[in-house]
């Protein structure tokens, strides 16, 4: 296969997948309209992306692209839709950076309750200020309140932990089962963790309905002396909001996300909560350290591995899930050329959809057995006649057992 990597990863990957018999060609930096170019000239199957945008003009540039590989858990810079329109996969690669993202998240806590930055700059400036810099409150025994208890949620809960903290907890799906055994309390409502916690942190992911969702009615009710971190997506908060509750001279935040941030890796950058004397900031490197990066391209090589072997990726976020299926077809059959076409046309006759097949042989290449999700029950007459076939040994139409959410 063809691959571009139109974002820097470590070369390592590029010699795993070139290795493979793989023709790679590594790109870092490619955006607008050189990434279009390239990708027109290079005719790729594979696209691997870290921060690079990657837009409906990218995605009609090639006529082979079948495969888009985020290098990263987040996808919010790729268009879905027109991927999805395309019958272009589109795959993430989840959890890598849970590590490091939670340590940058300690550091920041650490940071803003050591008085650390401005430790710096007055010794920097030949001031010492040891009755200033020495009144932190510290961490044990006080209580660390997380939104979103993903991968990355959850290794902060357990740093948390680690550093003497109660953890309180909220999540859309959290269970109380799964709170005990991450050994967090969960609470209802975002405004009820915010009201309880001294350190409030956010890991949730960039959805249309997380966009602009730690506003006023979470902020407002945080602790006079609380600190605020986001280590996540900056538009997952209500920066207006957040300037607002900054007005409390007791607040303080710790953010490594900026609405705005410059497309490049430097540059100019000016933002109000960036230059706010009561901001810690850093410059969007939760994921970048040397062992997140490395385990960031290994699962991006597992991914482009896994769909040269089975023509379907891991980690594939723009496939209708299995619960949209309402029945399911079983067919024994004999292993000859024709009979799946015959079941396909004869449920399109029907007006029934296939969600999803498998087609497994069994030890001797006689017989095989298909499983087809259908999105509507086959009618009986045509039920009857592929029974009837003459190389269909069963067959059994079954409501779908019900997906786990």
């Amino acid at each position: 296969m063809r691959i571009l990597f139109a974002d820097k990863l470590p070369d390592h990957a590029r010699v795993r997948l070139a290795t493979g018999g793989n023709e790679v060609r590594a790109e870092p930096g490619l955006k607008g309209e050189p990434l279009v170019e390239a990708l027109r000239d290079f005719d790729p199957q594979v696209l691997v992306v870290r921060s690079t945008r990657v837009t409906r003009a990218h995605l009609a540039a090639p006529e082979s692209l079948a495969l888009i590989v985020r290098a990263g858990a987040g996808v919010n810079t790729i268009d879905i839709a027109a991927a999805s329109a395309q019958g272009i996969f589109v795959a993430n690669c989840p959890g890598k950076n849970a590590v490091a993202v939670a340590e940058l998240t300690f550091g920041l806590i650490l940071a803003i309750d050591r008085h650390l930055p401005e430790g710096v700059i007055d010794l920097r400036a030949g001031r010492w200020n040891k009755a200033k810099y020495g009144k932190a409150q510290g961490l044990r025994g006080r209580t660390l309140g997380i939104l979103g208890t993903g991968q990355i949620g959850s290794e902060v809960a357990r740093l948390g932990q680690s550093f003497g903290m109660e953890v309180l907890a909220w999540s859309r799906s959290l269970t109380d089962a799964q709170a005990a055994a991450l050994g967090v309390r969960r609470y209802d409502s975002p405004e009820d963790v915010a009201l309880r916690s001294n350190v409030l942190s956010v890991h949730l992911a960039l959805t249309p309905e997380t966009a602009g969702f730690v506003g006023e009615s979470i902020l407002s009710v945080m602790k006079p002396n609380a600190t605020f971190i986001n280590t996540c997506r900056a538009e997952v908060i209500d920066e207006a909001a957040l300037l607002r509750a900054l007005e409390s001279p007791g607040i303080r935040a710790g953010l490594d996300v900026f609405s705005g941030e410059p497309a490049s890796s430097s540059g100019a950058f000016e933002h109000p909560l960036a230059s706010h004397p009561r901001v810690v900031g850093s410059h969007h490197i939760g994921a970048s350290t040397a062992q997140a990066q490395i385990a960031v391209a290994d699962e991006a090589c597992a991914v482009i591995e896994a769909f040269q072997t089975t023509g379907r990726p891991t980690h594939c976020v723009n496939l209708t899930k299995p619960a949209r299926s309402d029945h399911q077809l079983i067919v024994r059959h004999l292993d000859r050329v024709g009979v799946l076409a015959a079941v396909l046309d004869r449920l399109s006759a029907d007006g029934v959809s296939v969600g999803e097949m498998e087609n497994q042989i069994f030890d001797g290449e006689e017989a095989a057995v298909a499983r087809l999700r259908l999105r509507g029950r086959p009618s009986d007459q045509t039920l009857s006649a592929l029974r009837g076939h003459e190389h269909v040994l069963s067959l059994a139409c079954l409501p779908s057992p019900r997906n786990p959410e």
